[in-house]
């Protein structure tokens, strides 16, 4: 691992691979909205659907694949299984990042489309 300054050590490239992968899966506006709806609670596939719009199979693979990624756990409550984030430094990822760009987008100086588009 190479040094930067303050002695802070680069990660591994395999580190960084997985992170990349993890913000890879994020990247799909569905899949960060199902993050966002389960860092404020549990709940199961077919309130997700209907808060975040989607068709439940549809929203039934998002959640297996933030599942499969380990962002999102699941367990079974009867006959509906509950999915729900016990990870509280995901959430709080999740959280700045969306309430960073909601209060950026609240301001009158943001007239361009902030992120969008800029392969950031």
């Amino acid at each position: 691992m190479a040094q930067i300054a303050g002695g802070i050590e680069d990660p591994s490239t395999e580190v960084l691979a997985e992170a990349a992968a993890a913000f890879g899966l994020l990247a799909a506006a569905p899949r960060l909205h199902l993050l966002w709806a389960l860092a404020q609670g549990e709940s199961d596939v077919s309130a997700l659907a209907d808060r975040i719009g989607g068709a439940l199979p549809a929203v039934s693979q998002h959640l297996s694949k933030l599942r499969l990624a380990g962002l999102v756990r699941s367990r079974r409550e009867g006959r509906r299984q509950i999915y729900y984030v016990d990870d509280p430094d995901v959430v709080a990822v999740v959280r700045m990042m969306v309430g960073q760009l909601s209060r950026r987008a609240a301001e009158p100086a943001a007239v361009s489309g902030g992120l969008q588009g800029t392969g950031a």
